[in-house]
């Protein structure tokens, strides 16, 4: 019988039946938090670990991608903290410029009011009254996920500190030359009135029209904007295309408008595309702005700032898609359409937040010279100084970095940092920095005032990495904590937040990069590969998971599908079986308590272990190095693996299977099987806390006592543990076992239903030891006077097990088996001795790989050999 744990731990804890999440991981969060587990001292004299997470926006909720941001965050957090290092994780948000201006206006909208109605002052007072009652939800769902962070330290983009380091980042680039205010053609949303990032400009490919329009018998152009046309100031085509060379330097008159134009050549123009001529409209294409920068063209604008039509004439009025079909059927009328392709299938940007079409637009703003950053930025990877993971990514980080364009950085907002720029009445310019007094402190004086737009939230975002640690303030965090250690993002967001980061790091902290490694994943998909998204109906709120599986099983699940730079999959069925390998655990862990298992003291002499304790031991000691020498390679996917099937393989289905008959017999063998069974468990929770937090806390403190794994030593694997005679003899009685086990189900066999059976060749195959463990494990008895074999399994090797299943054995049924797996054996016995009777792979293949293929041969051989002797056997 199994011996009980008072008999050997009475004060020790008993766990509950089932794993039941939602009763342990608040509790044990509010803990961790109550006890200071997550806080980092810039005072301590450990080496520092050290990631800024990115911040969320302060409009925002936890979704998939984040879940799965932080889930490898913390992982590396609290692997680092284990390993004794002074690690911190920095919490905050982002401002987010557009989005929460969004939401306050909506809700003003309802009261039927604008912002213009309220004033810029008290437009901003509701925002900050919106943001601290109503912002932040995302913070909550951080502490659902279980993440580790400093919340003593979490920053806000707007706040005091962070405010402060913008100015003065404005100001320094503005000193600098690096900032200056020009006309420009920069993307703008005509329902957000302002203008957007790249990044707030996402692309979807649209159907629309393509419309081919003479200009004159000489001229014709294609355009899927002919609303545009009345914005043209010339036509180009390419210097040396044949056909348009003579043309160059004329004028043709531009339809509609009565107005000249002239024809230019400029290199930019494809003479293959189209006609190999196109209008050029300077006010309204980046393209044609260029080209009207280097011929010294006018630049129309023909639309106001909401999109409507501005150039006097019968169009005057009407919104850019009215205006669009009415210019054609003008046009057309004229005879001037010589063809139109509809629908016509194009890229076209549209805002991200609400989902308008991007209207190209010049305009006076505020840009950064990004020359020698961006220089600096490529420098710092080029050099080694920062790593990026995978490798392979590197390349679209210099795509990026090293033709990088002037950066807009003004927004016609009233939410975000206001531009320190004040304008005198003389044409007077004056940049402020954060101790310096505006040329009128009330911001009214006679003639002064202020620049009205913000700066782009991804400016003062870009600061993230220093200004949360104090910059410009020479601070003990930032001496300690700067450069950070990794930045884990996706890869969506490399050219956008990753570079300016990079940018600003090294201008503003003397060359120092703002963190030695980016280590980027890609985006959270379905188990089918597609992009999660509401139109297809596949997208997955975490905090569903959580709610239902936990928040271990939500994270290991994201884990395990992260490779390096890849997207993850995730389906609800994966998340189900994350759920039952916590539940694995759990049971594990409980059975260890009820036998006595302990983690006391130092583990038993070798000559006091079994060959199973040694195997078990030897298991332990090589997945613990490969776990850290993936971890080192944010391989996440492949520790999860690593750990999984150490857990659920080699421990449960094994080990504790092989201890149980070793435990219910007692005496010194039972107590040397409790001290290795709580070590192999003590150990398996440390390297599995960093991904799923709470169950590892649950059952370590359970098992050891200690007061929490967070900050329990991490495993360092002892090889002097590894025993490869043990790992081959347990594979041999692996092998025995599930091969009979295979037999069983294949019969029908019920899993407690026993067998007699014969056991040859144990001693030659060095398992003679575990005979009673192989009966046990197989459910077989011994044979006794009168056996008869009505079935043979032989093994690779020189073991067979004869098996008298007369009764309750389908004998066709084990010949068909039988006879399937003699027809793959005698296939790979046969690709085998086709390559090796070939003499041009024997003479050129590598001197390994011939030998893996007469491996492959034996192997084959030794399998049909077993075969057709179980066969024989099956037919006596």
């Amino acid at each position: 019988m199994t011996e009980s744990l008072d008999a050997h731990r009475p004060d020790a804890p008993t766990l509950a039946g089932q794993y039941q999440p939602g009763e342990v991981e608040q509790r044990r969060y509010e803990q961790w938090v109550a006890d200071g587990r997550f806080r980092a001292s810039a005072d301590s004299d450990r080496e520092p670990f050290t990631i800024v997470i990115p911040p969320p926006n302060v409009t925002g909720s936890l979704h998939m991608g984040h879940a799965l941001d932080h889930t490898m965050q913390d992982a590396l957090v609290r692997r680092k903290r284990m390993q004794g290092f002074e690690a911190l994780w920095l919490p905050g948000m982002d401002h987010a410029g557009i989005a929460t201006q969004n939401v306050v206006e909506r809700q003003l909208a309802e009261q039927g009011l604008s912002r213009h109605d309220l004033g810029r002052e008290k437009f901003v007072e509701r925002v900050w009254q919106w943001k601290d009652t109503s912002g932040g939800t995302i913070l909550g769902q951080m502490r659902r996920l279980g993440d580790s962070v400093d919340w003593d330290r979490e920053r806000f983009t707007m706040d005091e500190g962070l405010s402060r380091a913008v100015q003065t980042m404005f100001k320094k680039l503005y000193d600098d030359g690096l900032i200056y205010r020009a006309n420009r053609i920069i993307n703008w949303c005509p329902r957000c009135l302002t203008a957007l990032s790249d990044i707030e400009v996402e692309h979807t490919d649209d159907d629309g029209e393509l419309v081919s329009i003479r200009y004159s018998d000489d001229v014709v152009v294609a355009t899927t904007r002919a609303e545009t046309m009345l914005g043209d100031t010339a036509v180009a085509v390419h210097p040396d295309d044949e056909r348009y060379r003579h043309l160059i330097g004329t004028e043709v008159e531009l339809p509609l408008t009565g107005r000249r134009i002239p024809i230019v050549g400029d290199p930019h123009v494809d003479p293959a595309f189209g006609t190999g001529m196109v209008k050029v409209t300077p006010a309204h294409d980046p393209n044609d702005f260029e080209i009207g920068q280097r011929h010294d063209l006018p630049a129309l604008t023909i639309m106001d700032e909401r999109g409507v039509i501005t150039a006097h004439g019968p169009f005057e009025g009407l919104d850019r898609f009215e205006a669009r079909p009415a210019i054609v059927a003008a046009l057309r009328a004229q005879g001037r359409i010589v063809a139109e392709k509809r629908p016509y299938v194009h890229a076209v940007g549209h805002c991200s937040r609400c989902r308008t079409t991007v209207e190209p637009r010049l305009s006076l703003q505020w840009f950064v010279n990004t020359s020698p950053l961006a220089k600096a930025a490529g420098d710092a990877v080029r050099d080694g100084r920062v790593r990026i993971e995978p490798p392979e990514l590197a390349k679209r980080y210099f795509a990026w970095v090293d033709n990088m364009h002037d950066w807009c950085i003004s927004r016609q907002l009233w939410w975000g940092h206001r531009i320190p720029v004040w304008y005198g009445p003389d044409g007077e310019v004056v940049c402020v920095g954060p101790d310096e007094e505006p040329p009128s402190s009330s911001g009214d004086g006679p003639g002064w005032h202020q620049d009205e737009d913000v700066l782009d939230t991804w400016f003062s975002s870009g600061l993230w990495p220093f200004s949360t640690l104090g910059w410009p303030e020479q601070t003990p965090e930032l001496a300690k904590f700067y450069p950070t250690s990794v930045l884990v993002t996706g890869y969506d967001i490399l050219f956008f937040w990753v570079a300016r980061m990079m940018m600003f790091g090294l201008y503003a902290m003397d060359g120092k990069q703002p963190f030695d490694v980016i280590a980027l994943h890609g985006m959270v998909r379905d188990d089918h590969g597609k992009k999660m998204s509401k139109s297809f109906g596949n997208v997955v709120d975490p905090l569903d998971w959580i709610d239902r599986y936990g928040a271990d099983a939500t994270r290991f699940t994201l884990a395990r599908g992260a490779n390096p730079g890849g997207d993850v999959p995730v389906s609800e069925e994966w998340c189900q079986g994350s759920r039952n390998f916590c539940n694995k655990l759990w049971n594990a862990t409980r059975f260890a308590l009820i036998n006595g298992a302990h983690a006391v003291g130092p583990l038993p002499e070798a000559e006091r272990l079994s060959t199973v304790d040694r195997w078990i031991l030897s298991r332990l000691a090589h997945v613990t190095a490969e776990v850290d020498e993936q971890f080192e390679s944010y391989e996440f996917a492949k520790v999860c693996d690593l750990l999984y099937h150490f857990a659920w393989d080699d421990v449960c289905d094994w080990y504790v299977e092989l201890s149980k008959p070793v435990l219910a017999g007692g005496g010194e063998s039972a107590e040397v099987a409790r001290r290795v069974l709580g070590h192999v468990l003590d150990q398996l929770l440390r390297l599995l806390h960093p991904v799923i937090p709470f169950v590892t806390e649950e059952l370590w403190t359970a098992l050891t006592g200690g007061e929490t794994v967070l900050t329990a030593p991490w495993p360092v694997s002892d090889r002097a543990l590894v025993d490869d005679a043990a790992e081959a003899e347990v594979a041999t009685l692996q092998r025995v076992v599930t091969e009979v086990r295979r037999f069983r189900s294949d019969q029908g066999l019920r899993p407690t239903q026993r067998v007699t059976a014969r056991l040859d060749g144990l001693a030659g195959a060095g398992v003679a030891a575990h005979e009673p463990l192989i009966r046990s494990l197989a459910r077989l008895d011994p044979a006794g006077e009168g056996f008869q074999a009505s079935a043979t399994l032989a093994m690779p090797g020189e073991v067979s097990v004869a098996l008298d299943t007369r009764g309750s054995i389908d004998v066709a049924a084990e010949r068909a088996r039988l006879t399937k797996d003699r027809t793959a054996a005698e296939k790979e016995a046969g690709q085998a001795r086709a390559k090796l009777d070939n003499p041009a792979f024997v003479g050129k293949a590598p001197e390994q790989v011939v030998a893996k293929i007469r491996e492959r041969l034996a192997v084959a051989e030794a399998d049909l050999a077993r075969i057709d002797a179980a066969l024989e056997a099956l037919s006596s």
